[in-house]
């Protein structure tokens, strides 16, 4: 009868249970400042860098460097994730901190969703994604795709000559895409396009060579398409394939090619994806303010909204007939709970 009960235990608990992620890992303070940030990836091209929009979690490492992050406030499927330490100062304007530059940063990117559960190295470094301890086998997928790009950039340092640089730009161009198909998952293959197509990369011109006859970023977009397709990456895929395609199929039309059509379509798909990626964070926003509501009192809720109609403690006091220090306990447990410092975080997060 016991074990009978114990089974119907574990099944509500199933059933009830709201899905959480979590991620956890270790960081040296000896090396690193004791804040860890989650960030998630909604532009491709901001792989790379630290960016405030994109943060949605912080936490601080404990005496040990132990951090963790744990939730159900992530999207339920696949999105790339980001989580960095740096050693940058926000309050020190001699140190550029939170406009997609730092120096002394270190960063692990991976894709996961809403269930997952992954466990970090002490190294905090992608050469050590056997360590990486996750079910999620797509989680491993772009630190293995770093990895190679280890291999290939020691390949290229072995000679540097233009002839060396020709062959190797062939050979590593076919062996990322190889590899990146092998994954079966089109967020890798992302990956490595927004790598190998960056106007700042060796590779640039050989993709567009490659655009002219391969039929592989087409059916790239369909894999997309398919498996995300209310994911902003599928529309900034779209729109930068449409754009060089655009570009050149008028370059073998004419070689003379007219900027201002090509600037005034970038103008429109830049647009377009701006308004995506505005959608897309204000409803996560909304998400993650609906969950911090909830894990308030009832008089925390009624204290936060009168807080986000400006009013004074002394007001709030007066109108809820409770005295001025207790309003400002109350306030005090909002921000702890809330993990914000003041009244403008307060506003930021909960207004429109």
């Amino acid at each position: 009868m016991n074990i009978r009960y114990c089974f119907i235990l574990l099944f509500l608990i199933s059933v009830f249970a709201q899905a959480q992620y979590k991620f956890s890992g270790e960081i040296d303070k000896t090396k690193w400042h004791d804040n860890v940030y989650l960030s998630i990836i909604d532009d491709y091209r901001h792989l790379s860098g630290i960016y405030e929009e994109q943060i949605i979690d912080m936490v601080k490492a404990d005496s040990t460097g132990h951090f963790e992050f744990t939730g159900s406030v992530l999207e339920d499927d696949y999105r790339i994730y980001r989580i960095h330490v740096d050693n940058c100062e926000k309050d020190n304007l001699e140190l550029p901190h939170f406009n997609g530059h730092c120096d002394e940063s270190n960063e692990i990117l991976f894709i996961a969703k809403n269930t997952d559960t992954l466990q970090f190295p002490f190294s905090f470094e992608y050469q050590m994604f056997c360590d990486v301890k996750s079910k999620n086998d797509k989680a491993l997928s772009l630190i293995k795709i770093d990895s190679l790009k280890d291999e290939m950039k020691y390949a290229y340092s072995t000679f540097r000559s233009e002839a060396n640089r020709a062959l190797n730009n062939k050979k590593w161009f076919k062996k990322l895409q190889d590899f990146g198909q092998s994954l079966n998952e089109p967020l890798a293959e992302l990956y490595i396009y927004t790598y190998l197509s960056d106007r700042r990369n060796s590779m640039h011109q050989y993709y567009l060579e490659d655009l002219k006859t391969n039929p592989y970023y087409e059916d790239l977009l369909k894999r997309l398409t398919v498996a995300y397709p209310d994911a902003t990456y599928t529309q900034q895929y779209r729109n930068e394939l449409n754009s060089d395609e655009f570009i050149l199929n008028r370059e073998s039309e004419n070689n003379a090619v007219n900027w201002t059509y090509i600037l005034f379509f970038l103008f429109i798909a830049s647009i377009s994806v701006n308004i995506i990626l505005f959608l897309s964070f204000k409803k996560f926003k909304k998400r993650m303010s609906s969950n911090g509501k909830e894990q308030l009192t009832r008089q925390e809720q009624n204290i936060l909204n009168l807080l986000l109609e400006d009013k004074s403690n002394k007001e709030i006091a007066d109108i809820l007939f409770v005295s001025l220090s207790t309003v400002k306990t109350h306030i005090n447990n909002i921000y702890r709970k809330l993990n914000i410092q003041n009244r403008n975080e307060a506003k930021s997060l909960f207004n429109n």
